[in-house]
Formats: C-alpha cells, sequence, structure tokens
C-alpha cells in the first residue's frame, strides 16, 4: 500500500485489536502489496488488511472454518476473537493464527503434493458459490485490453497476452475435466510449513475449475506427485497462469513489490515457451 493509505491500515488494525482486548505494542509487516498481512505484538496475532470495497474477507473467514472444521490443511482463524469481519476506517480486518517459521523453510514435492490434495479432498465436498477459473482469466484479459490500466504495455506484448489468455481459456474449457472448487493461487508463499504440517493460507481467491489449474501454481515437481495429473493439461494451465500473473504485473495500480520487473521477464518466459511449441495463441 503506498502512504497514507499504509499507516491508515496499520492504525485500523491495531484499534481494532485494542478493542476486541490483544494487546498490541509493536507491529511487523510481513507481506505489502494491495493488502496487508501484519504481526502483532505482543498478543501474538496475524491481521490481514484490505480496503473494504477490494475484500473478499467475510468468504475468506466463513470457508476457513468450514475447512478447518472439516480437517483440510488452513491456517486457523484467531480463537480469542469471535471469527469474523472487523470494519475500521474503510478497512476490513481480519485475525488469524501466527505460525512461527519453522525450519529449512523448504518444502518437500511430496509433502506439498499431499496437502494440496488433502485440501482439495475437502473442498471437494463443499458447495459455495465462487467464480470460476475461466472468470479470473477474463479478468486478466480485461486488464490486457484496457491500454487505460496498463499504459506501459508494448503493444505487441499486449497481443501476445490477449492472444495467450484467450487461446489458453478456450483449450483448457473444451477440454471438458471435472471441475471443483479450488484455492485458486496456492503457490509457496500461500503455504505455511508449521508444527501442525503444511497449511494453505489467503482463500480469497478461491474459484472453480480442475485441480491442474491449481497445481500451475506450484512448483513443478509437485505435479510429479500427485496422483491422476493430466501432464497436458497441467502444462497449458501453467502457461495460462504465467499470462494471468503477467497481465496483472502491468496494471497501472499494481503494488506488488518489484512487479514491473517480473512482468517483463515473465513475458519472456511466455515468448519462450511458445517458440517451443508451446500451446495457445500468438501473434
Amino acid at each position: 500500500m503506498r502512504e497514507p493509505e499504509f499507516r491508515r491500515a496499520v492504525t485500523a488494525a491495531t484499534s481494532a485489536a485494542s478493542s476486541l482486548g490483544l494487546a498490541t505494542e509493536d507491529v511487523t509487516v510481513l507481506h505489502d502489496s494491495n493488502k496487508l498481512t501484519l504481526r502483532l505484538l505482543p498478543c501474538d496475532v496475524l491481521a490481514r488488511v484490505a480496503p473494504v470495497a477490494q475484500q473478499v474477507a467475510e468468504f475468506e473467514v466463513e470457508l476457513a472454518q468450514r475447512l478447518a472444521a472439516s480437517g483440510c490443511p488452513v491456517a486457523a482463524l484467531e480463537p480469542r476473537v469471535e471469527p469474523r469481519v472487523h470494519e475500521r476506517d474503510g478497512f476490513a480486518v481480519t485475525f488469524w493464527t501466527y505460525y512461527e517459521p519453522m525450519a529449512p523453510p523448504e518444502v518437500s514435492p511430496a509433502d506439498y503434493a499431499d496437502a494440496l490434495k488433502r485440501l482439495h479432498a475437502g473442498m471437494s465436498r463443499l458447495d459455495v458459490p465462487t467464480p470460476h477459473f475461466t472468470d479470473r482469466v477474463e479478468q486478466a484479459r480485461q486488464l490486457v485490453v484496457n491500454r487505460d490500466r496498463t499504459p506501459d504495455l508494448a503493444e505487441a506484448d499486449r497481443r501476445l497476452l490477449r492472444n495467450t489468455l484467450q487461446s489458453l481459456r478456450s483449450v483448457i474449457r473444451e477440454r471438458g475435466e471435472a471441475d471443483q472448487l479450488l484455492h485458486g493461487e496456492p503457490h509457496p508463499g500461500n503455504v505455511l510449513r508449521t508444527p501442525n504440517g503444511l497449511l494453505f493460507i489467503d482463500l480469497e481467491t478461491c474459484c472453480r475449475g480442475p485441480v491442474e489449474f491449481d497445481l500451475a501454481h506450484a512448483p513443478e515437481e509437485v505435479g510429479a506427485h500427485y496422483p491422476g495429473v493430466d501432464q497436458h493439461l497441467l502444462r497449458e494451465c501453467r502457461l495460462l497462469v504465467l499470462a494471468m500473473i503477467t497481465a496483472w504485473r502491468w496494471d497501472r495500480d499494481d503494488q506488488f513489490p518489484d512487479g514491473r520487473r517480473m512482468g517483463t521477464e515473465w513475458l519472456s518466459l511466455i515468448r519462450a515457451e511458445l517458440d517451443r511449441g508451446g500451446v495457445g495463441g500468438r501473434s
């Protein structure tokens, strides 16, 4: 977040925590992009803060409770306060259990695949209204075609992203693979290594689609340990996800650290994959 929004967000989190009896004398920023993730001390609570207009925190809180109740590997909400969204000064604040990072932080591909498989098993039993993964693809495509939203994107790169998103969305959808509830972005940054095993966080990106779409966010080695994976579909999903996250990095409002540099590098990766005979379209 940019100043002064950052300061207001931190104040909203500490104010909400104090009103709930969570002592807060120190704040550590764990993640700062379009939303904040903070560690509050001495209460030792993790707070997630986002502008009310941008958040889907109520959905995330409800889903986290349902998944935890069914034994899924997800991070728990803070048990000392009521599990709900707290609004302060235009920000939505939620409180979660803080897990001390374990050393070494690396996660074995087999453990990663097993945790994701267990998460998918629990999610497959839930019937909750969520977007389809193709809706998220369309959001990325709309960002690319809107020059006002992506003013720094060169026209050749714009065509590359637009065609790749359109063609892969169609190819994957036409395969007719079974859809189920997915995490949406189970990349390593959303996996915690804890004494309770691997736990997934950031459930606000949930959508419906084939499990390969989720696996496309994980390290490549993970797919080899997940049973029943369609490796060709997984390859298509990996290129699709790469095109999506590249589009987000060119959003004029993107606040991801070093995002523009990554967006430039990922454009090169997309071209290289297509030159190797990858699926998708380009012009």
